[in-house]
């Protein structure tokens, strides 16, 4: 079993905030406000970006999609299916996990408590390698193929050329920078350095590479660190980026880097949905 995580909870606010100055029809501004991004219906043959992504994980062999939601998902079955497994969707297989709140929030714990409870839910996975992404990124069948490859190690991350990534300077700015080894090993993440510090991680082609948040994991070595993740002070979460910061410096040489040059379409906006079209 080649097994995918999609993160696809959230309340996809940065999103809904931008609806109302964007140039998107009534229906589009309207269906976006009451669904998840993931779900909002794309191009022309308008399927959801989640159909999307599964296909072209499904493309290079993947076969399980574990999809994390909140338990107010009725969207997403509408889309996948009602089952608790085994749904047939984009070609997969694809079983829900449920990121529930606990000791009473009223927002999830965030991303490391959501990949954990997918753990727990289902057991197995702890003995797998398996691949973890956002479900608001249109990742290409390349990138998910890299991470199917044999390797020296038991997790890799793709690491994004940030000159490929045809974001603003402003958002390019707020994604964590990879200090990668000469062998291509993670040294660490620099989440939202400034500018000058940004420059002193350049690879040996001169690239600066950042991460898009897609990662493969042996489960049982990266559950510790997730369960063990602490909460970070302002933001009051447990983010999947600590959790692999702990694992990469306890068990240094764990991390392999696989480099890409391409931009992938990421829905933080509205006017995200329109550059689908345009790819």
């Amino acid at each position: 079993m080649k097994s995918l995580m999609i993160m696809a909870g959230g309340a996809s606010s940065r999103m809904k905030k931008s609806l109302e100055n964007s140039l998107l029809s009534s229906d589009q501004k309207n269906l976006a406000q009451r669904v998840h991004k993931s779900l909002i219906p794309l191009g022309t043959n308008q399927k959801p970006l989640l159909f999307h992504l599964i296909s072209n994980a499904v493309a290079v062999g993947y076969t399980d999609v574990f999809l994390i939601t909140s338990p107010d998902n009725e969207a997403f079955q509408e889309w996948v299916g009602s089952a608790r497994t085994g749904n047939s969707f984009a070609g997969a297989k694809v079983h829900f996990a449920i990121q529930h709140l606990k000791g009473g929030r009223e927002k999830p714990l965030g991303t490391a408590d959501a990949v954990e409870q997918a753990m727990q839910q289902y057991p197995a996975l702890l003995d797998e390698t398996f691949t973890i992404c956002n479900g608001d990124n249109l990742y290409s069948e390349g990138a998910f193929k890299q991470l199917l490859q044999n390797r020296k190690t038991p997790n890799a991350l793709i690491s994004y050329a940030r000159s490929s990534l045809k974001f603003s300077d402003e958002r390019i700015g707020k994604f964590a920078v990879m200090d990668i080894d000469s062998e291509g090993f993670l040294n660490g993440i620099i989440e939202k350095p400034d500018a000058q510090t940004a420059e002193k991680y350049q690879d040996s082609k001169g690239e600066i590479r950042v991460s898009m948040n897609i990662f493969s994991f042996h489960g049982g070595q990266l559950y510790p660190y997730l369960k063990n993740c602490p909460i970070h002070p302002e933001r009051q979460e447990k983010e999947l980026p600590t959790a692999i910061k702990m694992l990469n410096e306890n068990e240094p040489k764990q991390i392999i880097c696989f480099g890409r040059e391409e931009h992938i379409l990421d829905l933080t906006s509205a006017q995200d949905i329109a550059a689908f079209d345009e790819m």
